[in-house]
C-alpha cells in the first residue's frame, strides 16, 4: 500500500487542480503556436494551446437573400448546361425580389434581360455573384475589386480530384482570403437556390450538405408539412465551411433544428465552436458523418478532398456537444422534424398504446434496446384503463386495447388516461397496418389528443402504401402529432430528443473555463521534453510528476549495489524494470521483474535485466528500482494526436492486454469533470470500477484527477508530445488515490 506521503486529491477536486497545476484565473487573451504557450501575442481569443476560443460568426443573409445577383457566364442558347442553371437563376431572383445582372463578353442580353460584358461595368454592388465558368480564380479578383459580398462557384475539378487539383483550390482560397468576399464552393449546386415552400409556418429545418444528392429527403419533407428554410451546399468549402453555416443558423430564430450531411470536416475546432454556439442556444444539431468505415472514409476523402479524421474521434467530439449522430438519411429526416417541431418534455417515460398484444410488446423490446424508460403504470391508473378495455388485456405499459375500443368514444378516454399520467412524456402508437374505419378513428383521436397536451404523441404508420386518408390526410396534417414510418426512426429520434433536452438543459460551454495562461507545471515539463525523442520510463514518469499524477516510491540506479540500497529504501518488495529511451514494451522483452523480496534477488535481477537489454542491443539510462504497488484497476490514460481535431485524450482499461481489450473513451479537450466522469460511464467494463467479487470500488474521484490532469498536458504539450500513454494507471480502492506504474511519452 503507497504511503499517505503521496497523498490522493478527492476532497474538493477543482481547488486541488488549481494547486497542484497552478492554474490560473482567465487572464489576457493571448495567442501562440500550439506548441508553444509561453510564446503568446496579446488581442485573440485563445486557449494555451494557441487554438481559438471563440469564432466570429458570418452574416450570410444577403447570400440567401441578395438583394442584386450576377450571373457571370450567363447563358440562352438552348442546350447549353448555363442555360438551365441561368432559368433557374432568374425564377429564383423573382421569387425573392433580387435584381439580376448576367455578365457575359459578347451578348447584349439574356433571356431578356441587358447583360454586361464585365464585372467592371455591373451598374450597382452586388451582393451575390454566381459563377458559370470553368475557372473562378480570375472572376474572384475581378469581384474583389467590385466589392461584391458573396460568390458561389459551381466548377469542380478541385481537391476532389487529388493533389493538382487540391493545389489549385488552395490558389482560388488564397485569392478569396485576399479578396474580403466569400465562397461557397467551389463543385457545389443549385440547391441553395431552390423552391422553398412559404406556405408552411412552426420551426424550420436549415439544411447543410456536402453533397447536394443527400440532402433531397430532408428538403421533401416540406411535401409532409415540414418547413425548410435554408439549404446550404458547402461542395469543397475552399472558405465557407459547415461550421459557419451551423453558427449563423443557430442564431435565427426560424430555426428550429440544424440537419447536415457531413463528408469530412474542413477545421474541427471551428466545428467543436459552432456546436457549441448551437448548443448555448439549445438548438439541435443532427448530423449524418461519412467514414465510419476505412471504405467510407477513403471514398468521402476522395470526394470532397478532406480530411474525415479518425472516426471514434470524431464521434466524441459530436456528443462532447450534443451533436446527434445518425446513420442513414431515413433518420436524418426523422430525427431532424422531431426536434424541429416538438417542445420540450415533462417527463421521460414512455408509454406504448396499440390495438395488439403483440406488437406493443415488440415496439416495447425495441424501446428499451433504444434505452428508453417504460414506466410501468400505477394499479390505480390501470384500473382507470380498464373501465375501457377488457379485464384480461395487459395495461400496464405497454397498453394493449384489444383494438375495438379505439373504434369508438372509448379510443380517445384511453388516450387522454396515459396521457394525464404524470410519468408518461410520450405517448407511441404503432399502427401496423390500416384497418378502416378502426384505424381512422383512432388516428382522429390521436390528433385531437396531441392538440390538447405538452406531451409528445407519436404515431407509427406501417403501411408500406402510404396512400390511406388516415395517413394522408388526417396524420399529415397535423403539426402536433409526430408522424413516423418505421419503428426503428421513431425510438430513435425519441431518445435523441430526450437526450437533447437533458443535454441543452445542463449544458456550460467547456470554452469558458478553458486554460488561457500556462501552469508552473508547464515550466517543469519544458526541461524534460527531448524533441523528435522517446522519453525513457524514467523522464516519462518525471514529467507526470511536474503535473502533480502520482507515481511509486522509485530510484534510477546504475550498479547491482546501488540497486539493493534503492530496495531498502524504496521498501520490499520491489519491481524492477529497465529504463531507456528506445523501450517500448519491457514485459514482452523480459525487462520486468517482479515481487523482489530480498537484497540477493535485487542483485540477480539488475544482472539478468543488464544483460537482456545488452544482448537485445537496448541501450539504457539505468535500472528502476520501485515499489510494488498491488490491489487496484489498471487503467490506461493517454494522449493523441488527431489530424482534425489535435491533442485528444483517452481513458481505458489498461495493462497488457489493452490493445485486445479495446475497451477505451476519447474526448477533445477543452472539457470538464461531468464529461470526464461520462468517459466512465462509457466503457465496458465500468463495473470492475464499481467492485466485483468481492474487490472494493475502486477511487473514482481520483481516476477523473488524473484524467484531468492528463488533458492539462494535453493542452499545453499537445503540440510537442506525439504520444502519451499512461499504462498501467493503479486506481487504488475509494479513498486511496491512483498510481502511474508506468509511462510512455513520445516527442513531437
Amino acid at each position: 500500500m503507497l504511503g499517505s506521503t503521496h497523498g490522493t486529491l478527492t476532497t474538493d477536486s477543482r481547488r486541488a487542480r488549481v494547486i497542484a497545476c497552478g492554474e490560473q484565473r482567465p487572464g489576457p487573451a493571448v495567442h501562440g503556436r500550439a506548441d508553444s504557450p509561453d510564446g503568446a501575442a496579446d488581442g485573440a481569443d485563445v486557449d494555451v494551446s494557441g487554438r481559438p476560443l471563440s469564432a466570429a460568426v458570418p452574416d450570410l443573409a444577403r447570400l440567401f437573400r441578395p438583394e442584386s445577383v450576377a450571373v457571370i457566364g450567363a447563358s440562352d442558347t438552348e442546350g447549353r448546361p448555363n442555360t438551365g442553371i441561368t432559368r433557374q437563376l432568374l425564377d429564383w431572383a423573382g421569387r425573392v425580389g433580387a435584381r439580376v445582372h448576367p455578365v457575359h463578353p459578347t451578348r447584349p442580353s439574356v433571356f431578356g434581360v441587358p447583360c454586361h460584358a464585365r464585372v467592371a461595368d455591373l451598374p450597382e454592388p452586388v451582393d451575390l455573384a454566381v459563377l458559370l465558368v470553368a475557372d473562378p480564380l480570375p472572376v474572384v479578383e475581378e469581384l474583389a475589386e467590385a466589392k461584391v459580398r458573396f460568390a458561389v462557384a459551381f466548377a469542380s475539378g478541385f481537391a476532389e480530384t487529388g493533389a493538382a487539383g487540391a493545389e489549385a483550390q488552395e490558389r482560388l482560397a488564397e485569392a478569396v482570403r485576399r479578396s474580403g468576399l466569400r465562397l461557397l464552393g467551389p463543385n457545389t449546386n443549385l440547391n441553395a437556390f431552390e423552391r422553398f415552400r412559404e406556405d408552411l409556418d412552426g420551426p424550420a429545418i436549415a439544411l447543410i450538405t456536402q453533397s447536394g444528392h443527400q440532402g433531397r429527403p430532408v428538403f421533401a419533407l416540406q411535401e409532409l408539412g415540414i418547413r425548410l428554410s435554408h439549404w446550404a451546399p458547402t461542395g469543397n468549402e475552399a472558405d465557407l465551411e459547415t461550421a459557419d453555416f451551423v453558427s449563423w443558423f443557430a442564431e435565427r430564430p426560424e430555426v428550429g433544428a440544424i440537419a447536415c450531411y457531413v463528408e469530412g470536416l474542413k477545421d474541427g475546432r471551428a466545428f467543436l465552436l459552432a456546436a457549441d454556439r448551437a448548443a448555448r442556444r439549445g438548438v439541435p444539431v443532427v448530423a449524418v458523418k461519412v467514414g465510419r468505415t476505412e471504405a467510407g472514409a477513403r471514398t468521402a476523402a476522395s470526394h470532397t478532398g478532406k480530411l474525415t479524421g479518425a472516426d471514434e474521434v470524431v464521434d466524441a467530439a459530436m456528443r462532447q456537444y450534443g451533436v446527434i449522430r445518425v446513420d442513414g438519411l431515413d433518420e436524418l429526416q426523422d430525427t431532424a422534424a422531431l426536434l424541429a417541431r416538438a417542445r420540450a418534455p415533462l417527463a421521460d417515460g414512455v408509454a406504448v398504446c396499440s390495438i395488439s398484444g403483440g406488437t406493443g410488446a415488440h415496439v416495447a423490446d425495441l424501446a428499451a434496446g433504444h434505452g428508453l424508460r417504460l414506466p410501468r403504470l400505477s394499479a390505480e391508473k390501470q384500473a382507470e384503463l380498464h373501465q375501457w378495455i377488457p379485464g384480461y388485456l395487459d395495461v400496464a405499459n405497454p397498453v394493449d386495447t384489444g383494438g375495438h375500443p379505439v373504434g369508438d368514444a372509448r379510443g380517445r378516454r384511453i388516450i387522454d388516461a396515459i396521457l394525464a399520467d404524470p410519468q408518461v412524456g410520450v405517448l407511441i402508437c404503432p399502427v401496423t397496418g390500416p384497418f378502416p374505419p378502426l384505424s381512422d378513428r383512432l388516428v382522429r383521436d390521436l390528433v385531437e389528443a396531441a392538440e390538447e397536451t405538452d406531451k409528445l404523441v407519436c404515431v407509427v404508420w406501417g403501411s408500406p402504401v402510404g396512400t390511406e386518408p388516415a395517413y394522408r390526410e388526417v396524420l399529415l396534417g397535423s403539426s402536433r402529432v409526430a408522424t413516423f414510418r418505421t419503428v426503428g426512426n421513431c425510438l430513435g429520434a425519441v431518445r435523441a430528443w430526450l437526450d437533447h433536452h437533458r443535454f441543452a438543459d445542463g449544458y456550460r460551454s467547456p470554452f469558458d473555463e478553458a486554460p488561457r495562461t500556462p501552469s508552473p507545471s508547464f515550466r517543469k515539463a519544458e526541461a524534460l521534453m527531448r524533441p523528435g525523442q522517446q522519453l525513457s520510463e524514467h523522464g516519462a514518469k518525471q514529467l507526470l510528476r511536474a503535473y502533480g499524477i502520482r507515481v511509486p516510491r522509485e530510484q534510477l540506479v546504475t550498479s547491482a549495489a546501488a540497486a539493493v540500497r534503492a530496495a531498502g529504501q524504496v521498501g520490499y518488495p520491489v519491481v524492477m524494470k529497465a529504463s531507456g529511451a528506445r523501450i517500448a514494451h519491457k514485459t514482452e522483452l523480459g525487462l520486468v521483474k517482479i515481487g523482489l523480496t530480498s537484497a540477493s534477488q535485487v542483485r540477480d535481477a539488475y544482472r539478468e535485466l543488464t544483460d537482456i537489454a545488452r544482448y537485445e542491443g537496448v541501450p539504457l539510462d539505468g535500472v528502476l528500482v520501485c515499489q510494488m504497488v498491488e490491489q487496484g484497476v489498471e487503467m490506461v490514460v493517454g494522449v493523441t494526436h488527431d489530424e482534425l481535431f489535435g491533442p485528444t485524450v483517452t481513458v481505458g482499461l489498461g495493462g497488457v492486454l489493452v490493445e485486445v481489450l479495446r475497451d477505451a473513451a476519447v474526448r477533445v479537450p477543452p472539457f470538464g469533470e461531468e464529461q470526464a466522469r461520462d468517459m466512465l460511464a462509457e466503457l465496458r467494463g465500468r463495473a470492475l470500477l464499481d467492485g466485483v467479487r468481492g474487490r472494493p470500488p475502486a477511487d473514482l474521484d481520483a481516476l477523473v484527477e488524473v484524467v484531468l490532469r492528463v488533458q492539462r498536458m494535453a493542452l499545453e504539450l499537445g503540440g510537442r508530445i506525439a504520444e502519451l500513454d499512461v499504462n498501467p494507471l493503479l486506481v487504488l480502492p475509494r479513498g486511496q488515490g491512483a498510481v502511474a506504474l508506468d509511462a510512455l511519452v513520445v516527442c513531437r
